[in-house]
């Protein structure tokens, strides 16, 4: 079963994002991942099929600085497990980050239409498909494109979102899929 985990405030994000998915493990899950937005503004993504574990050892020695992040535990529905299939997604430019519990029933149109406008996939999950979309609404405000693609997403689904243009900021959606949201003291969770 899917789980997101989103940080965001002035402790470093990697190591609270690696303890949410701990705590995601009981549900069972096939890959896992991050995203981070380091200081400089840059936006790095680290999957990998299987455990937690695999994923902290394939981030050993890697950048994992910053202070906002997305993580995820996926349970495959759309493609095999694997790398490329392993949340978050990204849009062809790679500064938008996307991680995503629930399904979107109309990935496969939408997969069409953003193919006409130049989107190029690299999985074959329903998540990049909001990656890609994002991408293609998107005009400087995330917030906006974000409203914007959940009029456009059909389903139930549960998502965190992070930007390279917008480093300051993490977003979130949520249609019939629960989603859990925390502030405190400067920190927000999700």
């Amino acid at each position: 079963m899917c789980g997101i985990v989103g940080y965001l405030g002035d402790r470093p994000a990697y190591p609270m994002l690696i303890q949410g998915l701990r705590r995601l493990e009981y549900r069972g899950y096939d890959s896992a991942g991050v995203a981070l937005v380091h200081e400089n503004g840059t936006l790095d993504v680290f999957k990998s099929k299987g455990k937690v574990a695999d994923l902290e050892r394939a981030t050993q020695g890697q950048d994992v600085s910053g202070t906002i992040g997305i993580a995820h535990t996926r349970w495959a529905t759309h493609g095999e497990p694997s790398d490329l299939n392993a949340h978050p997604h990204t849009d062809v430019k790679g500064g938008i980050a996307v991680v995503h519990n629930g399904i979107i029933e109309n990935h496969e149109s939408l997969r069409r239409y953003l193919e006409s406008t130049g989107a190029r996939f690299v999985s074959q999950t329903d998540t990049e498909v909001i990656a890609h979309l994002l991408n293609h609404l998107y005009q400087g405000d995330m917030r906006r494109a974000l409203i914007r693609a959940m009029g456009m997403l059909e389903g139930s689904y549960a998502l965190g979102v992070i930007c390279d243009q917008e480093p300051n900021a993490l977003f979130c959606a949520r249609n019939d899929s629960p989603l859990v949201i925390g502030a405190k003291d400067g920190e927000g969770f999700i």
